[in-house]
């Protein structure tokens, strides 16, 4: 498995935290508020790949990138980024050694942290 930051997705979180559009929650709640396997399915079927890959700061490019699979390490709702959603990324990619991704994280958790002060 190659995984690799997905830039893209990077710039999205940047700027919707600069929007204003972010979840200040506490680390352990990303369960609770990751979007169902339903919810994901429903923005893909109205958005595409293309849209539903900017909510994911990790892609496999061993995978298809019409493929489900391709996308890793979410942290949002499509809709806001949730710092429980950063956090998890940040410590899962650190986890997997996937510096890249966990640098990432690591500068969204910073700029949400620095924009609730």
């Amino acid at each position: 498995m190659a995984v690799k930051l997905n830039q893209r997705a990077f710039e999205h979180a940047k700027k919707l935290i600069d929007l204003g559009k972010f979840v200040f929650d506490e680390k352990d709640m990303w369960s609770e508020h990751q979007p169902s396997t339903h919810v994901e399915n429903e923005y893909l079927k109205a958005h595409g790949f293309g849209e539903y890959g900017k909510w994911y700061l990790g892609i496999d490019t061993e995978q298809d990138e019409d493929n489900k699979g391709r996308y890793k390490f979410p942290y949002g709702d499509f809709e806001k980024v949730h710092r429980c959603g950063v956090l998890s990324a940040e410590n899962r990619a650190g986890q997997y050694k996937h510096n890249d991704i966990e640098n990432a994280a690591a500068h969204l958790h910073g700029m949400i942290d620095a924009a609730k002060k």
